[in-house]
């Protein structure tokens, strides 16, 4: 009885314990945060299986990184900010085409015009992400104000500007737990590793090799990715 007393309390702590790891101290200034990605609708004929399965961002300061990337074909997009030398870009690959997209100064990260018009309320609800405390917000969209999503963020990542750029621009905080619409589908991110380390500048410059384009062009080419 006391062996499967032990065993059952072990896989409740290997269920819940183990599932976000946080790789250094907390109010961190510079280093990774690793999201898994969840795909909720309509995929088209793209195999699941070679769509980005995880979010990188990296962060210096006032500096961020949002990389979403396949193995498959080098294929992805990335947002980059960088205020001390003006660069707000986004950049879209897909096999060997290869454009980027330079946005003014908290501009919208292009693909995401679907979540124009949502109504973020913050709460007292709290939780604990990857060992930092997080607090909650929720959001509604006007085609259904009854459907309500959940979204956490901490004030113990020491980050300027995190959402600037995102949909949630009036979070002041680092997002743990969020989602994106893109296309016919949601993507939903979910922190899983917090990693404290020395980022170098270089991260965080503008990229070559890529042709730029306007608003109009990268948003045609992210939707024609995610609705293949």
């Amino acid at each position: 009885m006391r062996f499967s007393f032990v065993l059952f309390i072990a896989v409740i702590l290997a269920m819940t314990g183990y599932s976000c790891k946080e790789k250094g101290a907390k109010y961190i200034d510079q280093g990774e945060i690793h999201y898994n990605i969840d795909y909720i609708g309509t995929l088209g004929a793209m195999p699941k299986e070679i769509l980005p399965k995880n979010l990188i961002v990296s962060f210096k300061k006032d500096k961020i990184l949002f990389e979403m990337v396949s193995l498959f074909g080098n294929s992805g997009i990335l947002n980059l900010a960088n205020p001390e030398k003006g660069i707000f870009d986004t950049y879209f690959s897909l096999f060997t085409f290869k454009y980027y997209y330079a946005a003014e100064p908290g501009e919208l990260y292009p693909g995401l015009e679907a979540m124009e018009g949502m109504v973020v309320r913050k709460t007292t609800k709290t939780s604990i992400i990857c060992g930092f405390n997080c607090k909650n917000a929720e959001v509604t969209f006007p085609s259904d104000r009854a459907k309500v999503y959940d979204i956490w963020y901490t004030n113990e990542i020491k980050v300027k500007n995190f959402s600037a750029s995102t949909p949630f621009n009036q979070i002041d905080g680092v997002l743990m737990s969020f989602f994106f619409f893109m296309g016919p589908y949601e993507l939903h991110f979910n922190a899983e590793t917090v990693y404290k380390k020395d980022m170098a500048d270089e991260t965080f410059e503008r990229r070559d090799k890529f042709i730029r384009v306007s608003r109009e062009d990268i948003n045609k080419f992210i939707n024609k990715m995610i609705s293949l």
